[in-house]
């Protein structure tokens, strides 16, 4: 679906919004006219002009706000989004890194297929029936072909369907899931598996209620060791029950063999490669010695970015 549709459909839902003749209704709680209100910190002389706008054109409260220039679009989107309870960062926020497209502009085209791939991995990766519930690893042959950008993207994704999900940053090589989301990195994964007694290593984003990220902590020397010992299967198996979906987030296959060790554990893989780059012998012999194993192989996403 592009993304002017989508506008469209949900302008179509604002302007079916009634709000009430005077400041009081639009005051009220949990109303459009209430969140822009709040969002924009518009002065009650503002309120009163965006009313007095609305009473004489017949338009809603949002469109009088954008026409009078003391809102946008992306402003009105966002509050008919809090009444629906549907959580991404509103634009001005800081918290977020700027690639969470699904976060930041969930309307957008590159949104809309994240929401896509959820569906198939809904079907096809994460209906366990009667098996035991997978993770899904997501792996790629080379460092830069947006392993990283879709494993926090699809774990986003999953967090809007109102269940808890959990984003593992598995890349104890390479870690950078903590600046995307902007969570703590003093303790996590690594310090976990080397047995220390971590705390408060898992992080609610504050902006995304329902999405939970596990960083790697303190960078080990001996990163594939760690993830050998039983203590990362173990884990893994508990926290999938914790959790409606668990994305894990891995080193490429060049950097070593963490990612085969880390898709048998989790139960699912899904490949990353790049558009152009990617050769198929590097990806035949990244999933080759999965496939030997148990793991369910969900595909492979081009990425062409």
């Amino acid at each position: 679906m592009k993304q002017s549709t989508l506008v469209d459909t949900m302008n179509s839902t604002i302007m079916q919004s009634e709000f009430g003749p005077d400041a009081a209704d639009v005051t009220k709680n949990g109303s459009i006219g209430d969140i822009i209100r709040q969002t924009n910190n518009l002065s009650a002389e503002q309120v009163e002009r965006i009313l007095a706008h609305q009473r004489h054109s017949g338009m809603k409260f949002g469109e009088a706000a954008i026409a009078l220039g003391f809102a946008k679009e992306e402003d009105v989107l966002w509050a008919l989004a809090q009444q629906f309870h549907y959580p991404y960062s509103n634009q001005s926020s800081q918290r977020l890194g700027s690639e969470l497209v699904v976060a930041t502009r969930p309307f957008c085209d590159q949104a809309e297929m994240f929401r896509a791939m959820r569906s198939q991995l809904l079907s096809h990766v994460f209906n366990a029936d009667g098996h035991p519930k997978p993770a899904l690893a997501v792996v790629s042959p080379e460092a830069g072909d947006g392993k990283s950008y879709f494993a926090a993207n699809i774990a986003v994704a999953f967090s809007q369907l109102g269940g808890r999900s959990l984003l593992i940053d598995a890349d104890m090589r390479s870690p950078r899931l903590h600046e995307v989301f902007g969570v703590a990195n003093t303790s996590g994964l690594s310090g976990i598996l080397a047995g220390r007694a971590e705390t408060k290593v898992i992080h609610a984003v504050k902006d995304l209620p329902s999405l939970h990220v596990l960083s790697v902590g303190v960078v080990p020397p001996n990163p594939l060791e760690l993830l050998e010992r039983p203590t990362f299967g173990l884990m893994i198996r508990q926290l999938a029950q914790k959790f409606d979906h668990v994305i894990v987030d891995t080193p490429s296959a060049s950097a070593g063999s963490d990612a085969r060790v880390i898709a048998a554990h989790c139960g699912a893989a899904l490949g990353v490669c790049r558009k152009g780059r990617t050769s198929m012998d590097s990806m035949h012999a990244l999933f080759a010695p999965m496939k030997l194993g148990a793991v369910r192989m969900a595909g492979v996403v081009i990425n062409e970015y």
